[in-house]
């Protein structure tokens, strides 16, 4: 697929490495990781022919005029959807062509919103690639409230399916080789999903089961960008990035079902940089029980449907615990999500349905780790994390013998 639009006003034929921009309405924001990315380039890339790629959404807000007003000596290209063609999974597959018609052999993404970014962070992404590295994950400090997705769904289902421990599954920040990029531009399993918020997850998943040569970097900072109160609307990225996680099962199932237990991920750079503090997150505890709670006169009708009696019944248990006592262990959380995979699969209910039926337990499942870490250290809070993914691996038994009964 080729760039619906292009503005390329050096005419850039080739490039060695990349580093690529996904932005929609990012005017306000984007000026800074285009100059940093410069930095980067400069610094530790400059006996390399280098691009900076604005990938973008056709945003109405001038992100393009921004993005070339910023001053760079790295030339510039902006590329384009059509309009009204949203998504930055459809960016993605803008950049994949791109970066084959380039021949680039390096590509770095930063995120358009990042606050914290620095030249060492093209460095952190980019400098693996040319280690023998295919794809390079982050490694950041999180505020232990920030990622709620992340470390509640993404890292420990990828963990415990694909059997590697990528911290960071949808980062958002990462690089990859070249070679890569041409998978990514053949990949199997593309849906209206991946074309959105789906893609990181995608790419992750593509990566690991390839077999290609994966590590994760340390970034030196935590990440700061546009963080959110988990307990907030969620919006499409919920679906999606589940959704993604559910197709891939499927696309996937000879391999994931093989797996016992997970290995680390090497990683590039450890111990690095300052040891800076990522910024406060407040979160409103009584709002994520409020909607936890709301899910059983709305969506127990599909749970009761989709997961199994004794999970069901253990729910419906931990509704009625006092405030004091409230806990929803990893255990019962891995099982309700390795229920839904399998009826999403079987398309027991309308899919949309089913995954934000799950939402309301994803709030209690959440509400419960703040609970548990709010008096921990960014370390302890780490190492429960761990913990809840091994328990993860130890219930994924459970999803094959589930997944294998259903097979038609």
């Amino acid at each position: 697929m080729s760039a619906v639009f292009e503005h390329n006003p050096e005419n850039i034929k080739s490039a060695e490495i990349v580093v690529c921009i996904p932005s929609y309405n990012e005017a306000g924001s984007i000026a800074y990781p285009t100059t940093q990315a410069d930095k980067g380039l400069k610094r530790y890339f400059g006996d390399k022919s280098s691009v900076i790629i604005n990938c973008d959404n056709d945003s109405p807000d001038n992100t393009r005029k921004a993005f070339f007003d910023s001053p760079t000596s790295t030339p510039k290209i902006y590329l384009s959807t059509g309009p009204g063609v949203r998504g930055k999974g459809n960016n993605f597959l803008n950049l994949f062509q791109k970066v084959v018609d380039l021949d680039a052999k390096a590509v770095v993404v930063v995120d358009a919103d990042l606050k914290s970014i620095t030249p060492e962070w093209i460095k952190h992404l980019g400098e693996p690639l040319y280690s023998d590295f295919d794809y390079v994950a982050p490694l950041y400090i999180r505020h232990k409230y920030d990622g709620t997705i992340t470390n509640t769904i993404a890292y420990p289902m990828t963990r415990a399916l694909y059997g590697r421990r990528v911290r960071q599954p949808i980062g958002g920040d990462f690089g990859f080789s070249g070679n890569l990029a041409r998978v990514f531009l053949n990949g199997t399993g593309w849906t209206n999903a991946v074309s959105s918020f789906g893609i990181d997850i995608w790419m992750t998943t593509l990566a690991v089961t390839q077999k290609v040569q994966v590590c994760q970097s340390f970034m030196g900072r935590p990440k700061i960008h546009k963080a959110k109160d988990p307990g907030t609307d969620l919006g499409p990225m919920f679906r999606e990035v589940v959704g993604t996680i559910f197709d891939m099962m499927t696309h996937f199932e000879s391999f994931w079902n093989k797996i016992k237990y997970s290995r680390p991920t090497s990683i590039y750079g450890f111990g690095l940089g300052e040891t800076e503090m990522p910024p406060e997150i407040v979160v409103d505890t009584k709002k994520l029980s409020d909607k936890f709670h709301d899910g059983f006169a709305l969506q127990s009708d599909i749970w009761r449907a989709v997961l199994t009696e004794d999970v069901c019944n253990k729910l419906f248990e931990i509704k009625d615990m006092r405030e004091k006592e409230y806990t929803f262990p990893a255990d019962l959380w891995a099982r309700v999500l390795y229920d839904m995979a399998v009826a999403y699969r079987d398309k027991e209910f309308d899919r949309n349905l089913m995954i934000d039926s799950l939402i309301p337990l994803y709030f209690g499942r959440t509400l419960s780790v703040i609970k548990k870490i709010k008096r921990m250290s960014v370390k302890q809070a780490e190492e429960a994390i761990e913990e809840d993914c091994l328990t993860f691996e130890m219930a994924k038994p459970y999803l094959v013998r589930r997944w294998t009964r259903q097979t038609i």
